[in-house]
């Protein structure tokens, strides 16, 4: 499962705020701020919401043994 440093993470490479990524899951903005924030032992379906919204915005989660992290799909084009 996803990291509360995952979704910070997640959310600067797409330059979202905390209300972006609230708006765009369906996740109050107190409980992705408290997600984050390591305030709760969130849900599991509050994570499994961040984590697919996060990945259709083009994030890929990586979760092995000994590295943890996150990184943007290439979209092919160039800036």
């Amino acid at each position: 499962m996803i990291t509360p440093a995952q979704i910070r993470a997640a959310r600067g490479l797409l330059r979202w705020s905390q209300k972006d990524l609230s708006k765009k899951s369906g996740v109050s903005l107190r409980a992705v701020n408290r997600v984050e924030s390591e305030e709760c032992d969130p849900r599991m379906s509050t994570l499994k919401a961040l984590e697919y919204t996060l990945e259709q915005a083009g994030v890929v989660f990586i979760n092995e043994e000994h590295k943890v992290g996150v990184y943007l799909r290439s979209t092919g084009q160039l800036f």
